[in-house]
């Protein structure tokens, strides 16, 4: 991150900016930087300017106590009047509810596109977040940093033999330094269910993605955003998982965006 914008509260964003075209804002998820959706943004920036930051708690970007996701939304704000002000925005996992609640703020944001915001698709999965929750919080509160990241690990539905190897891994130190950001993507999802509210005021087009070889639940959740969106779009990238291909999702981002 070669740049650095100041949110309203203070706090210092970290941000690169590249390429001609629409303004687009890119935006993480849980457990990630810029860096995450920089390939994204690098095959984006052929046909848009698209500026990708570190949200804040993470990477080079600053922190201000205490959290609230009002304050992301105006982190965001920051970063449109960066890019001109008007920008697209694209989230990526639990960033595509902060990008949707952005958008329904009353920024000035023409387009959103989401890949599989993980909203909950059901009672028992609601209540699990809520379980979640209360874990996540209990950990941060003591301190306990490994602790939360394998209650995240766990919620993503990683075997417990990958959450154990990734422990003794070199990354999990840097896993370990973002992990109280765990608990500002949780509120950010405001309990999991599919904000059927918020989505319903949106007046930007909605583009929501999936990827086929998904769990059948994301596939849900996402199909759901778009239909609680009254100009809302469902897509599906056969072949594709949460961690999805770059070179995939790509076209079809700058597709819409370009619109």
């Amino acid at each position: 991150m070669d740049k650095k914008t100041i949110s309203r509260d203070g706090t210092e964003l970290a941000y690169t900016r590249a390429g001609q075209g629409p303004a687009v804002i890119l935006v993480s998820g849980a457990m990630s930087t810029g860096g995450t959706v920089a390939p994204l943004g690098g095959l984006l920036a052929g046909r848009c300017t698209v500026l990708t930051y570190d949200r804040r708690g993470r990477g080079a970007s600053g922190d201000t106590a205490p959290y609230a996701v009002e304050r992301e939304v105006e982190d965001l704000a920051a970063l449109i009047e960066v890019a001109g002000g008007e920008a697209c925005l694209y989230g990526a996992s639990s960033g595509g509810a902060l990008a949707l609640r952005a958008a329904a703020s009353g920024l000035p944001v023409p387009r959103v596109a989401v890949y599989e915001t993980p909203y909950a698709v059901d009672e028992e999965a609601v209540r699990g977040r809520a379980t979640y929750t209360e874990r996540l919080t209990e950990a941060l509160d003591r301190g306990r940093r490994g602790d939360a990241v394998e209650l995240f690990l766990r919620l993503t539905g990683l075997a417990e033999e990958m959450i154990q190897r990734a422990r003794q891994s070199p990354m999990w130190a840097g896993m370990e330094a973002i992990a109280p950001t765990l608990a500002y993507d949780d509120a950010v999802m405001a309990g999991g269910r599919v904000p059927e509210a918020l989505l319903a005021a949106l007046g930007a087009p909605v583009l929501a993605v999936a990827g086929g070889d998904s769990p059948l639940w994301l596939r849900e959740a996402t199909r759901a955003v778009a239909e609680a969106a009254p100009h809302g779009t469902y897509r599906l990238l056969e072949g594709q998982t949460h961690v999805v291909d770059p070179n995939v999702l790509a076209p079809v981002l700058a597709e819409f965006f370009a619109a």
